[in-house]
């Protein structure tokens, strides 16, 4: 019995060699067996065991034959090949035919590469502004021409009112209640106008300011106290942008 198996045993260890030496497991794509060819490896095989069973007996070249085929076929599925050269071997490729030197996932795909996200900046938009000043700052008591002082505030001033984005200027005169309500509206008005007038010298649109006298109409204050009615006193610029 064991001179039997030691006879059957022949085939199988010199087709394994034959068929194993020939195969590569460097996954480098040049592999001479691997899952692809299978047939081949089969064909090889029964070849192999064939001849080497005909040595024994013309009986023993049928089993060979069928046992090396069947070993070849085994051997090359085992041989772990990797065909389109992505690092991943053939037996857990499932997207094969990757093109060289781009970067897949452990099953072979290819990865995506997305693009970083474009940040957009968020430009805030022009803001309207409320410019106050009192009266005292710019005029002298009962009078509508401007002081040396109120032509250095304006001037400064002006260089916010000559950007493009500027829409229009207004400007309003405001009284406080001391006085008849005709004697105001004039005096807040021609205080208006003059403020109007400076801002033109300094370089703002012309057909952009307008002006309003609005007299003690619209008091921020008590006018029963100093304190209050300075506060009325004053002029507003209303920048729309």
């Amino acid at each position: 019995m064991r001179t039997l198996l030691s006879r059957a045993a022949v085939p199988l260890l010199v087709v394994s060699s034959v068929l194993s030496g020939c195969a590569s497991t460097s996954s480098t794509g040049d592999a001479a067996l691997n899952q692809g060819n299978w047939p081949i490896c089969s064909a090889v095989g029964a070849v192999a065991g064939g001849g080497l069973g005909a040595i024994e007996s013309s009986a023993w070249a049928g089993g060979g034959a069928a046992i090396g085929a069947l070993l070849g076929g085994l051997i090359c599925y085992a041989q772990d090949g990797d065909e389109d050269a992505d690092g991943v071997h053939d037996r857990r490729d499932t997207c094969p035919g990757t093109p060289a030197n781009t970067p897949v996932n452990p099953n072979g795909c290819t990865i995506k590469v997305y693009p970083d996200a474009v940040v957009e900046e968020v430009v805030a938009a022009p803001q309207d502004e409320v410019i106050v000043l009192s009266d005292n700052v710019l005029f002298d008591f009962n009078s509508s021409t401007l002081t040396p002082a109120a032509n250095d505030v304006l001037a400064q001033i002006s260089n916010r009112l000559t950007d493009g984005v500027v829409k229009g200027v207004l400007i309003k005169g405001y009284t406080d209640s001391v006085g008849s309500d005709v004697y105001n509206d004039k005096l807040s008005k021609l205080r208006a106008e003059s403020v109007a007038a400076f801002l033109v010298t300094q370089g703002v649109a012309a057909e952009k300011i307008h002006t309003e006298g609005l007299g003690e109409s619209q008091p921020v204050a008590d006018n029963a106290t100093e304190e209050g009615r300075a506060k009325n006193r004053r002029v507003e610029i209303v920048v729309d942008r």
